[in-house]
This record gives C-alpha cells, structure tokens and sequence, in this order.
C-alpha cells in the first residue's frame, strides 16, 4: 500500500506531518529521537544584518517496524528547504570529487555503456557527478532545481532547472530518448513523494535502464553516531532492506549494493526491471547483516543515548577550554554543521567564526540559527585561534593534514562520533 500523499500549496511555508510511513504507508511508526526545533540549514543570514523572525520545525526521527524505514516525522515545504539561491556545491569536497569519478568507472565496466548512452541526474547540482560521464563520451542531462544549476549549464552540462516530476520525466523522454542510466546521489532521501519520483524515474528508463541511488546509509549513520545528519533537506534514513522494500513496489529490483565512503558513509545501490540484471552476492550480504523488528528498535533505543552522551561531551571539553580563555574557531560550514550547532547549543561566544574554503557561497553569512559568522579560510592562518572544530569531521583524514601544511599551530578537534583532539 502506497501512503497516500498530502497536498500543499508550494512556497506558503507550509510544513505536512508524517503520520504514516513514507514507503510502505504502515501508521503505527516508533518514535526514535528528537533533536529539538532547528531552522533550515540552507537558509543564512548574511553577517551583520539585522536580526529577524526565522522558522523552525522540529526534527523527530520515525521508524516503521513493516519496512525498517527510519524517517523524519515533519516535510517541510521544499521551497523553505532549497531555495534559489542554495549555498551547496557537491564539487567542493575532493572525497565526493572521488566518489564520482568511481560511480563512471564502475556503472561504466558494469554495465558497458555506450556513446549514445544517455545518463540523466537527478538533483544534479553544479554538474560534478556528471562531468564524468560527458568526459567519458556519454549522452548526459541534469535537473536540478536552484541556482546551482546555473554553474553546470556555464560548465557545458545541460541542465533543467526544474523539481523533477512525471511531467518533466515525459520531457525529457520526448526531447532526449529514454535513458539508459538515472542516477539520484544524495538526493533520493529528500524529495518528499518518494513513490512519484520512483514513477517519474521508471518511465525515463529504457528496458535495460538502470536506477543508481547513493544516500545516507542508515546502518553506518548509527554505527558512528551521525545525529548531525538529522535535518529537514533529509527526510528519509535508508537501509538496504527499505530500499529494496520501496522498490519492489515500482517492479525494480535490486541487483548490486555497496558501502561508499561519501557523507560518512552511504550505500550506493543499483537497481532495474525485475529480471534484466543478476542479482549479486552483494545484496544477500548487505540485507543478512542488517537488524530488524526488535533489534533494529533495540539499536535505535541505544542510538538515542548515545547522542545525548556525545552532546554532553562536547559541551564538556568546549567548556574547559573557554574556561582556560582559548579562542575557538570552526572549520568548514556543511549543513550537517548546523544540526551539531543548534542542538548541542553554540553560538558566538564559544565559536568565534567559522572557516570556509575561498569561493564557498556560505562566506559572509551566519551559521543558521546563530550569529556565528562564516569567513574565508585564510582568517584560520592569521588569527591563528587556540583551537579549531572540524564540523566536517567526517573528511578530518583530508582537511587536517592540509590545515597543518598551511601554518595552523592550534588544536584540532573532532566533534564525532567521539569528541577528541587530534
């Protein structure tokens, strides 16, 4: 059964509860955790401007015990939540760079794409993932709602700036052909009629078209205790086995799914018609080593602790240092930063500012719900503060070695899955 879906009026502000579960419509839904009320993390006021009335919607996390989903409990209007002049650009990280270039070599080998093979992307952003498959001789095609786009289309990749629906689906399969890859990275979580968007999908597909999601994986989220992914742009936590669940209800079938490193830690998962593909030994073991039912809700009982706990702590080592009279920075604005700032409570008097690389669109505004301002990197190097947090801490591997190459003589911090000093 397919949740019925909610009507609203797009661009009031308006927010829709999530009373069923978004998959599998199942109503009686476990509640896992609360963060608090948090304001969108793409929406930053710019430094210095005054103060004014902004939203906030809570943020409880749901799961269905009939899919495994694990959910965010409100949907907020996707205007509120990706504005036009959205401050995310996937090319900036080089570990996404990274995964990218692998997502073309490995669907490339795997499934021998052609050069008339069309690859479409869906929430492509400034056009990254698909520079890759225009450099290896592919048809390609973006849609991407916000400004973002702009950037791709400047770059040479044709892009909708379009929400991507049934109508822009039926477009695209007119103007384009039907598509031998569709890909959604980083963006199947958040767009909130899931079953239309699998709809929409299934018709860009040729016979042998080929469906590759990357999202946050649920499994790796608890394993290292991500509450910092919690925000509204996500409004679903995606195991293998709810994946395979939605699906299935679209007639594709899984066929290959695997752990990648991007967003500390996603799955990639390739799916198609049932019957088109062999199913791999991959998903057997993905799907055998994930809880269910009591255990699932056991971990997520002991997930809920935990980040009360690591809150605690990083209130604690932050509050010693301050107490000792260090200067504290930030390094690096993701929206995952704006969830561990507003819901383990800092502003500006324990973060001076916080550091984005030359070029960031965040520079010059605030954190959201804070006053924190962002700035130019090199700031880090000439005020030279005590201490630095890492709220991209999971690429501290990468950022770490190249603050210290450039002359920053402070300590690092990494606020998790455990807060501790580098």
């Amino acid at each position: 059964m397919r949740p019925t879906k909610v009507a609203r009026a797009a661009g009031t502000g308006a927010s829709v509860p999530v009373e069923c579960c978004q998959i599998c419509g199942h109503a009686a839904l476990e509640d896992v955790l609360s963060l608090g009320y948090m304001p969108p993390v793409n929406q930053m006021v710019t430094i210095g401007a005054v103060p004014r009335q902004q939203p906030w919607f809570p943020t409880n996390l749901l799961h269905c015990r009939n899919c495994e989903l694990v959910q965010l409990g409100l949907a907020v209007d996707p205007v509120i939540i990706f504005p036009p002049e959205y401050p995310y650009t996937s090319g900036t990280t080089k570990l996404l760079r990274d995964n990218f270039a692998d997502l073309h070599r490995e669907s490339a080998a795997m499934l021998g794409l052609g050069k008339n093979d069309l690859v479409v992307d869906i929430g492509s952003n400034d056009g990254t993932l698909l520079s890759n498959f225009q450099n290896g001789g592919h048809r390609v095609l973006g849609i991407e709602p916000t400004d973002v786009g702009d950037i791709a289309n400047q770059r040479g990749i044709p892009t909708l700036k379009r929400y991507f629906g049934a109508q822009v689906a039926r477009e695209v399969v007119r103007d384009h052909g039907p598509a031998r890859v569709v890909t959604a990275a980083n963006c199947f979580a958040h767009i909130e009629d899931v079953h239309a968007i699998v709809d929409g999908i299934v018709e860009m597909l040729g016979l042998d078209g080929v469906f590759i999601s990357e999202s946050h994986y649920l499994i790796g989220l608890l394993d290292t205790l991500q509450y910092d992914t919690v925000y509204h742009e996500h409004l679903r936590y995606y195991s293998v086995t709810s994946l395979k669940h939605l699906l299935e209800m679209h007639d594709l079938e899984v066929f290959h799914a695997r752990p990648i490193p991007s967003h500390g830690g996603s799955i990639r998962v390739y799916a198609g018609r049932h019957g088109a593909h062999t199913v791999q030994d991959s998903v057997r073991r993905m799907l055998a080593a994930e809880p269910r039912g009591e255990a699932m809700s056991k971990r997520l009982a002991a997930f809920k602790r935990d980040v009360m706990l690591s809150k605690l702590r990083l209130l604690s080592m932050l509050r010693d240092l301050k107490e000792k009279g260090a200067r504290i920075a930030g390094i690096s604005a993701p929206s995952r930063a704006s969830t561990l700032v507003n819901y383990v409570g800092l502003d500006e008097g324990i973060i001076d500012y916080v550091c984005e690389i030359p070029g960031s669109l965040k520079i010059g505004k605030c954190m959201p719900g804070t006053q924190i301002p962002v700035v130019d990197e090199t700031r880090l190097f000439t005020d030279q503060p005590d201490c630095a947090v890492i709220f991209s801490w999971h690429i501290a591997d990468e950022l770490a070695p190249k603050l210290k190459a450039k002359g920053f003589r402070g300590q690092l911090i990494t606020p998790l899955p455990v807060p501790k000093f580098l």
